[in-house]
């Protein structure tokens, strides 16, 4: 039996996750968190984990000698920190490194959806602006908006520097109002999306606000209204969202995100008033690799010094 550290991979990983790990580790590769091929004698000997997804309470309990997890993302809803917390388990995850290929994606979401210039492509590829005359007027602009950000962490205020030079006017909806921004700050979900006619929803999965953007509120975001989600598909009622673009609540949506991924209702596939994308705001190569490196870098600086670099705000850090 070797005597290095043996570290859990349940189910897909960026590779290089997994190639970085097995420099300093012994890789212990399941299919998924059942991790019903391994056996007692193996799950007995982990120490680490490394993770992309879901990480629940049953595959803790069955790892007694765990004491970190690696989460792939900014987000780490899959994962059971509770569980994790209650025994001093560190969970760490990769905020930061992705902040700026989010922000990109969510201004080039904006664009498009207002805009439609992925429509106005395929009138050109389809050889219909010869045959037909010019693309349609869109409807909507970006011109003399008022953006309003539900969440305002890190990929909030990436998201909100790029759209300063737009000349739109910004406010924000958060928990506690931050004192180092001069935007509108609003105390509930509702008066932001009164107050403003683009609304973009960067926040994590939390019972909080999970379906806080319901019919309520895109009522609120009223006619002219654009709703831009690139955080999670959980935070949208689906059904209400539908409902409010097929019947003029709101003017149009683009989203990165949806409730049952990778599944996308036919209903939001149908609809001529939105830009879908298939949770693609991090995925390029040079940032998914950085997220890699990232997930590895946290498991190796535990066993080497105690110190995850990026450990969830929820967990304890026991130090070595």
């Amino acid at each position: 039996m070797s005597d290095r550290t043996l570290v859990l991979i349940p189910g897909r990983i960026h590779p290089r996750v997994r190639a970085r790990l097995a420099e300093r580790f012994d890789v212990l590769d399941v299919t998924d968190t059942s991790a019903t091929e391994a056996t007692a004698e193996q799950l007995a000997r982990v120490r680490g984990a490394a993770v992309s997804g879901r990480f629940p309470a049953s595959l803790i309990e069955r790892l007694p000698k765990l004491e970190v997890i690696g989460s792939f993302g900014v987000g780490y809803d899959g994962v059971d920190v509770g569980a994790a917390a209650a025994r001093g388990i560190v969970v760490t995850h990769t905020p930061d490194v992705l902040n700026d290929e989010v922000a990109d994606t969510t201004i080039a979401l904006l664009l498009n959806t207002v805009r439609q210039f992925y429509r106005a492509e395929h009138y050109l590829r389809e050889g219909r602006w010869e045959r037909e005359g010019a693309f349609p007027l869109s409807p909507l602009s970006l011109k003399g908006r008022k953006v309003g950000l539900h969440g305002l962490g890190r990929i909030g205020m990436e998201i909100a520097a790029r759209l300063a030079p737009f000349k739109v006017d910004l406010a924000y909806h958060t928990r506690r109002p931050r004192e180092d921004v001069s935007y509108a700050y609003h105390d509930s979900l509702i008066g932001l999306a009164k107050a403003v006619d683009i609304l973009i929803s960067i926040v994590p999965s939390t019972p909080q606000t999970n379906g806080a953007i319901n019919a309520e509120v895109l009522t609120a975001l009223g006619s002219s209204g654009v709703l831009i989600n690139v955080g999670r598909g959980s935070t949208v009622d689906q059904p209400a969202l539908i409902e409010a673009l097929r019947n003029g609540t709101i003017a149009a949506a683009g989203l990165d995100v949806f409730a049952a991924e990778p599944h996308v209702p036919q209903a939001l596939i149908d609809l001529p008033n939105v830009s879908l994308l298939p949770h693609v705001a991090s995925a390029s190569m040079p940032t998914r690799d950085a997220m890699a490196d990232l997930v590895a870098d946290n498991v190796i600086a535990w066993f080497d010094s105690g110190r995850p670099l990026t450990p969830v705000p929820e967990t304890p850090v026991p130090m070595h």
